[in-house]
């Protein structure tokens, strides 16, 4: 564990029966972090979730938080909050009872109780909402209950699971800001688990990308938005035109070809739309598709090594479906990377 961790996970193996899920994971986390788990279904990132907060035994490896052995210790014991997808929100009980449900199981009763509660809904701007119930909330309002209800808790670190994915995407953007606003002010360590690139972008300090039960890329947003290291991450944060470098050359469905500019040191290059070079360049393609997307236009070109996509901005005039267009792939507005499945 380093110095700077406050959460640590060593070599964490976990299994569901004979199946490993995540294989000799470390992870580092320092104290007041906001951590995005970000990557596709069955990738590991719930898994690992589930583990920090005692869900799912270890098989091996081990879970420190705070410079203390979490590894057996049981869930309830674990000073770890749990925010669930679904919220699971008491339906007959009012906001304000099931914000105090955890803190009378722990003895808290009277003025002390009351303090505590009114100060978790003022936290997340619900006072004037305490005694509705569940049913008379907005989907945004509901995750606002749960997420007070585990701060209220103190815990020493705050797990989301899919925290957004509920909310339609007005709410998203405002539960986002929430979130933010919530984390930064209580300095809670915070760790939530997204398929959503774009919510993970917008809200973390760090992003950890999973594949296949182990870390792809750890980095900043802004890392692993323009500097992917694997052709996954690459794919999976938009870049949509992605090729393996074989002896300086791409290597395409078509063969191998020759980059207009000196190719650089790596096992393949990606380029976003939008660095795809329209009506001029080496190479041509044939427009099969376009779009319209408010200050930018799309196009699918159909090319002798296969499908390019270019973006260009929607000032410039359109290019008709079956237009023939030159085009180039600079190599020096690639990202360069390091790994290539």
């Amino acid at each position: 564990m380093s110095d700077a961790s406050y959460l640590s996970l060593e070599k964490l193996t976990l299994a569901y029966g004979d199946t490993v899920a995540v294989a000799d994971l470390d992870l580092d986390i320092r104290k007041g972090e906001l951590i995005a788990l970000l990557g596709p279904s069955g990738c590991g990132k719930t898994t690992t979730m589930r583990a920090i907060a005692g869900l799912l035994p270890v098989k091996s490896g081990r879970v420190r938080l705070d410079g203390a052995d979490m590894t057996r210790v049981p869930a309830n014991k674990r000073a770890v909050g749990l925010v669930f997808q679904s919220y699971a929100l008491f339906p007959h009980l009012s906001v304000y009872e099931n914000v105090a449900f955890g803190l009378k199981l722990k003895g808290m009763r009277g003025a002390e109780l009351d303090a505590k509660v009114q100060a978790g809904l003022k936290s997340v701007g619900l006072s004037s909402f305490a005694n509705r119930k569940p049913a008379e909330l907005s989907g945004g309002q509901q995750q606002r209950v749960a997420l007070a209800r585990s701060m209220v808790m103190e815990p020493k670190v705050l797990l989301l699971d899919e925290p957004l994915s509920n909310l339609d995407a007005r709410l998203r953007l405002e539960m986002r800001t929430e979130l933010q606003r919530v984390q930064k002010e209580t300095g809670v360590t915070m760790i939530f688990v997204t398929h959503d690139q774009a919510e993970a972008l917008a809200l973390a300090d760090r992003i950890v990308v999973m594949k296949g039960g182990a870390i792809e890329q750890i980095g900043t947003p802004e890392d692993i938005y323009n500097r992917p290291v694997s052709s996954f991450v690459a794919d999976f944060v938009g870049f949509e035109n992605i090729f393996p470098l074989e002896g300086g050359q791409l290597r395409t469905s078509g063969g191998l070809i020759e980059l207009s500019g000196e190719a650089p040191s790596a096992a393949g290059l990606a380029w976003r739309p939008r660095m795809v070079t329209l009506g001029t360049g080496p190479f041509r393609g044939t427009v099969r598709g376009t779009s319209f997307a408010g200050d930018s236009r799309e196009y699918l070109l159909d090319t002798s090594f296969g499908a390019i996509k270019a973006e260009v901005e929607a000032g410039l005039p359109a290019h008709a479906l079956g237009a023939d267009l030159l085009f180039d792939l600079p190599a020096e507005k690639a990202a360069l990377l390091s790994k290539f499945s």
